[in-house]
């Protein structure tokens, strides 16, 4: 794994702040579904995890107000091929904030980042291999479209890093990333739906991501 060696304890806390968060996500027919797609983990993953790390990247604490954007609510299981949940796994995403930046050293130039929204966050998934994130809504930038990163592993060793996108995002066509993968079945697996979600929080979207690992 990247980054700072994380406390178990400190990943099980973040587990229990995120279940508020429920919506019940869908199950996808693992057992005959392919593994999701692998994609790169780009240049803007943390070089120290921030201090706030929790599964809500839309509240950082300390800070005067809670980040720009859409409350988007990001959920759904990690399994296996033949259907089984995986549980115990770290689930991290990463994405810019609604002005197009990273909280990253290698970004420069243009406004500064959002000091409301955390840009990184960690959870694990339950006993029924579900995991869920409240964040904002992903915005593209010069070359790319909207994109959350997700990295999954755990204490054994990275399981896969891939890509969240928006299903309908014009931007998406021509995306380099998105299309180099030419299955446009397994392209699918990455675009995800959102939603209106005014029965979890007033405003806000919600859509579903369910992984599917190569896993013994």
């Amino acid at each position: 794994m990247h980054g700072e060696t994380i406390p178990r304890r400190r990943l099980i806390a973040a587990t229990g702040a995120a279940a508020g968060l429920a919506m019940a996500p869908r199950l996808v027919s693992a057992a005959i579904a392919p593994a999701t797609p692998a994609q790169s983990e780009g240049p803007f993953y943390p070089v120290r995890l921030p201090d706030d790390r929790d599964a809500d990247l839309v509240r950082v604490t300390g800070a005067d107000a809670e980040a720009i954007g859409v409350v988007t609510h990001v959920m759904g299981r990690v399994l296996a091929r033949d259907g089984r949940p995986l549980p115990g796994v770290l689930v991290e995403i990463w994405q810019c904030d609604a002005h197009g930046r990273y909280r990253h050293p290698r970004e420069w130039g243009g406004s500064a980042p959002d000091a409301g929204f955390q840009g990184y966050g960690q959870t694990l998934t339950d006993a029924s291999g579900a995991y869920r994130f409240r964040t904002i809504r992903p915005v593209g930038y010069p070359g790319r479209t909207p994109h959350i990163h997700f990295k999954l592993g755990s204490f054994a060793g990275e399981l896969l890093t891939t890509q969240m996108y928006v299903a309908g995002e014009p931007g998406n066509e021509r995306d380099g990333l998105l299309n180099a993968i030419r299955d446009l079945e397994l392209r699918r697996r990455l675009l995800v739906e959102l939603r209106p979600a005014d029965t979890i929080e007033p405003g806000a979207l919600a859509g579903t991501f369910d992984i599917v690992l190569d896993a013994g």
